[in-house]
């Protein structure tokens, strides 16, 4: 089964994205902000991410520059999910290496759809 980090300081977020990740064949692991996702990269590279953008302590673009330079931290499909919808946004997230951008809030359809255009499913 593949495997997917759910990365969002918001719990309801995360119990969301969980459920509709699940239903579409994801194991799940979350993670709070960037510093705990990086961590859990480290110990199990996932192969997908839906990450937030606005976080504590490591915000999402800051955790995917990094994860990106990791070992084995250019396979996961990351798709940003957040409410920074202004193009200057999306073209910084996809020029620091995230693979889909979706706009909050989601719902399963949509996250569907672009995992499936990423190449995740």
């Amino acid at each position: 089964m593949k495997t997917c980090l759910v990365v969002d300081d918001s719990r309801v977020i995360r119990k969301v994205a969980r459920r509709i990740l699940e239903d579409i064949g994801f194991q799940i692991a979350e993670a709070a902000d960037g510093m705990e996702a990086l961590a859990w990269c480290r110990a199990a590279m996932p192969d997908a991410i839906l990450l937030d953008w606005n976080m504590p302590v490591m915000n999402g673009v800051e955790f995917l520059r990094q994860l990106r330079q990791e070992p084995g931290g250019a396979a996961p499909v990351v798709v940003f999910c957040t409410v920074e919808a202004d193009m200057e946004h999306i073209r910084e997230a996809l020029g620091s290496g995230a693979d889909e951008y979706i706009m909050k809030p989601f719902d399963g359809d949509v996250i569907e759809a672009k995992f499936i255009e990423a190449g995740a499913l």
